[in-house]
């Protein structure tokens, strides 16, 4: 029992340590996983501060022509190697206004509602993530607040349709061109404040790409359908769609790393636990072998004295049943003195059978292992009980599979004729015995000899195997305790259960198969 139960605590604490590993390997593939979306986010913020620098180039008091921007919002979309999106690929782009309409867009259809994008900044999916930032002037940030200075989108040609210059809103200037472009000499701009209003704020000075010109806003520019298609094109959310595909793999690869981990680990565990076991098999049998050894040199002890004793013993018990022998044959012998002369031989014969029991018992065992077929054996001591058996109309069967053990023929057979004859001085006439015997792994078998007799008390069933305990009346005490001699000389172990609904049964474990 301490054995089964310290064994059940290694295993325990086996799979506990298991499931420590287990749980940590989660762990930290949650934390993996949580690494992996965050760098997604970190290269999704650096292309929308790589287009806010983009749009900081091409904006002109507070707008920017579509003719400009729409090839770098193709470009980012159509790329996944470009230099503005290195660290990810962009399936698409889209730009917002303030009512979630769309101002601009490049790549492949979001199948996100816009409102959906303007109340929730980040949308995970399947295969891509879906992020909203906020434009704000020339930056892009991922802010709730709404900056009413954005940026506003137009068209070059869209705008020359709707707003056509008058002739009278023209300013005559040398060398005069349609799109109220200013030459900038050597000597610097014109003295005098220009004509028209100022360019508003974020304006910026024509540069080499305007071919030496300032541009001037013209005079519609600050009329009222103006100012409301400016706010229809203001550009106030710009959205992206990143592919997944590398946080997929990042994520498959490690939970495919820890998988191999608490695989492993659980190999680990199940290898120390067979481990422990053949550990503790290997302590239990030692132990037997130490408890048979000293058991052994005990007998042997035993055996010395017993020859000294039995020697001492037979002789004058052989005097004594002669000379009762002699009265009871002697001529006139009055009844009475014949009838004690029988009683004296009895009580000799009884004396002599309880020393050859003794003796027997306090021999050595030297087991002779041999291939003996189990049935065989038991068959024949049946025949040996026949008398007995026939005698209480006793019920006895064999059951069970045909197995070849390794065992001592004559001790076997001591073993089994002692059992059987204590089941049958148990039981009533008319009485069951069942004979058992069955493999128990490929390398032991065990055997059981059962009856419905009265049984053994719980507090009886371990002193029945002490020498000289009997509940028989006619019983020496020392017949159980041969067959526990006999069973712990092969390395076998008995034991004594309750056979239920009534009876004894005793069962012998570990016995070895025959190869």
């Amino acid at each position: 029992m301490e054995l089964a139960r310290r064994n059940l605590f290694v295993y325990v604490l086996l799979a506990g340590v298991w499931a420590l590993i287990a749980a940590w390997q989660v762990q930290e593939h949650v934390r993996v996983e949580n690494y992996a979306r965050t760098s997604l986010r970190n290269r999704s913020k650096d292309i929308a501060d790589t287009m806010g620098s983009f749009i900081r180039g091409l904006q002109w008091g507070g707008a920017v022509f579509s003719d400009r921007l729409q090839p770098v919002l193709d470009r980012l979309a159509s790329s996944p190697t470009n230099e503005l999106s290195s660290s990810g690929e962009v399936l698409s782009v889209l730009l917002l206004n303030t009512n979630g309409d769309l101002v601009a867009k490049a790549g492949n259809p979001i199948d996100l509602q816009q409102k959906d994008l303007l109340q929730q900044s980040e949308h995970w999916g399947p295969k891509s993530l879906v992020i909203a930032y906020q434009v704000a002037g020339v930056s892009m940030r991922q802010e709730g607040a709404t900056n009413p200075a954005s940026p506003f989108l137009v068209d070059t040609n869209d705008m020359r349709r709707r707003f056509p210059p008058r002739r009278d809103e023209r300013r005559p200037e040398p060398n005069a061109s349609s799109n109220a472009f200013e030459r900038i000499g050597p000597e610097g701009p014109p003295p005098g404040p220009p004509a028209g209003p100022p360019p508003p704020p974020g304006g910026r000075q024509g540069g080499p790409r305007d071919g030496g010109f300032r541009r001037r806003p013209p005079p519609w520019w600050l009329s009222p359908e103006f100012q409301a298609l400016a706010q229809k094109r203001e550009m106030h959310v710009l959205v992206l769609a990143m592919s997944t595909g590398t946080y997929q793999a990042t994520c498959q690869y490690d939970l495919r790393l820890r998988y191999v981990t608490i695989l492993f680990a659980a190999i680990s565990a199940v290898g120390l636990g067979l481990a422990w076991r053949n550990l503790a098999k290997s302590s239990e049998l030692q132990i037997r072998l130490v408890r048979a050894s000293e058991l052994n040199t005990h007998l042997k002890e035993m055996n010395l004295a017993a020859a000294g004793l039995a020697h001492e013993t037979r002789n004058p018990l052989n005097i004594i049943r002669g000379l009762a022998q002699m009265l009871s044959k002697t001529p006139n012998a009055p009844v009475e003195t014949q009838e004690k002369s029988r009683e004296i031989i009895n009580e000799a014969d009884k004396v002599a059978g309880q020393l050859n029991e003794f003796i027997n018992y306090s021999r050595p065992r030297e087991v002779r292992r041999s291939r003996l077929v189990l049935g065989s054996v038991v068959n024949e001591v049946i025949r040996a009980l026949g008398y007995d058996l026939e005698e209480k109309k006793i019920d006895l069967q064999v059951v069970g599979e045909s197995i070849s053990i390794e065992a001592d023929d004559q001790l076997l057979r001591q073993a089994l004729f002692n059992l059987l004859l204590n089941a049958i001085q148990a039981v009533e006439p008319g009485g069951e015995i069942r004979v058992f015997a069955a493999r128990r792994n490929p390398a032991e078998a065990v055997l059981e000899i059962r009856d419905n007799g009265p049984g053994v008390p719980q507090e009886r069933r371990t002193e029945i195997f002490r020498p000289y305990f009997t509940t028989h009346k006619t019983g020496t005490g020392l017949g159980l305790a041969v067959v526990q001699q006999i069973v712990l000389a092969h390395g076998w172990e008995i034991e004594c259960l309750p056979n239920a609904p009534k009876g004894a049964l005793f069962r012998i474990s570990h016995v070895k198969l025959a190869a």
